[in-house]
């Protein structure tokens, strides 16, 4: 068995409801023709780049999936008449690695800003003197002498 992917772009003038039902009838499709899914991606709604069928925006779901090699020419026999998909692609996977949470960043502990500080303070030292060095320097011009103010 072969990993794949099969992308949908499901229309964003239905309701919710519609939009969940076409979700499952590929799903079901996929396990008609012996599909094992592995994952559902779901990416949201989302401005098109050029309007297909008279709309802007579409929502796009990933159905990550297993099957013999015989079953991508199957299934797009069959998603290819369905309501409400604009566009699809079947596309084969070296492996299917699940989406991970995005990892959140702790914030430093109380005794490492002032080091970050420090750090921060030296970066930026030795700029002053490459932009001094940089400037030609010009001629300093003599300012004329000023007269005692009390010797008129």
């Amino acid at each position: 068995m072969r990993n794949y992917e099969l992308a949908l772009a499901i229309s964003a003038k239905i309701e919710d409801a519609q939009r969940a039902e076409v979700l499952e009838k590929a799903k079901g499709y996929v396990t008609r023709y012996e599909g094992n899914i592995l994952g559902i991606e779901q990416w949201g709604r989302k401005r098109l780049a050029y309007e297909i069928q008279h709309q802007t925006e579409a929502f796009f779901y990933f159905i990550h999936f297993e099957a013999e090699p015989t079953t991508p020419a199957l299934l797009e026999t069959d998603v290819r008449i369905m309501d409400n998909v604009l566009r699809y692609l079947i596309v084969s996977e070296e492996e299917y690695v699940p989406a991970e949470e995005p990892a959140v960043e702790e914030a430093p502990a109380a005794e490492e800003i002032p080091a970050a500080a420090e750090e921060a303070e030296e970066a930026a030292a030795p700029e002053a003197p490459a932009e001094e060095a940089a400037a030609p320097e010009a001629p300093a011009e003599e300012a004329p002498a000023e007269e005692p103010a009390g010797e008129e």
